[in-house]
């Protein structure tokens, strides 16, 4: 069973897809939850100051956490329709699809979407949590081509939950700072460099 954590819909239950989707597991995702918003106070912010984009979206809990937790701007996207319903009626069942701010759901292709700007405008979070079978090269081509495309405010915070047998997904333009394992799952955390410092890596590979 799958709940919201924290914030106002705090309690409340999401469905989940019958097949196609995996999860991340309350203990997993509260642990996340915990590390963004200790980040997120040392950078002087709160969720009210953000906008978050959850890349391979699947239920939706990531993007919801965000939204339950005040995020001023939330924007979920999954290729897979039988997700795509998930997240728009959990989203629904919590109000979270009406009024400012509110959830966007996006029936998308990752690695389509992120070649274009962003509908509204860069986010400060993204959370990506690509199925296990992704290689790693394909992740960081899709991180690399959001960077290009605009997704990433300067200094965002990009999380990745892989295997934790996979390598690091980030590419030459996001500086990892930390990895964190959960039995078999692995969160990595990552900023997105500063200008200087981006060209600088783009320049080297």
């Amino acid at each position: 069973m799958t709940r919201i954590i924290a914030g106002q819909a705090r309690g409340r239950r999401l469905t989940v897809p019958r097949s196609g989707t995996r999860p991340t597991s309350d203990r997993v995702r509260e642990s996340l939850f915990a590390s963004i918003e200790s980040r997120l106070h040392a950078d002087g912010r709160h969720w009210s100051d953000i906008a978050v984009c959850d890349l391979w979206a699947g239920s939706g809990a990531l993007a919801l956490e965000a939204w339950s937790r005040g995020a001023i701007r939330v924007v979920a996207i999954d290729a897979s329709r039988a997700a795509v319903d998930a997240i728009a009626a959990n989203a629904a069942q919590l109000g979270a699809l009406v009024g400012a701010p509110g959830v966007r759901v996006v029936r998308a292709n990752v690695s389509g979407a992120v070649c274009s700007p962003p509908v509204g405008g860069c986010f400060d979070l993204v959370l990506a949590d690509p199925p296990y079978e992704v290689p790693s090269d394909s992740i960081h081509r899709d991180l690399m081509s959001a960077w290009a495309a605009g997704w990433f405010a300067p200094d965002a915070i990009v999380v990745v939950e892989r295997s934790i047998r996979s390598s690091s997904p980030f590419p030459e333009v996001v500086s990892q700072v930390e990895q964190r394992a959960y039995g078999d799952t692995a969160l990595w955390y990552g900023r997105v460099m500063t200008e200087a410092k981006t060209s600088s890596a783009v320049r080297s590979t």
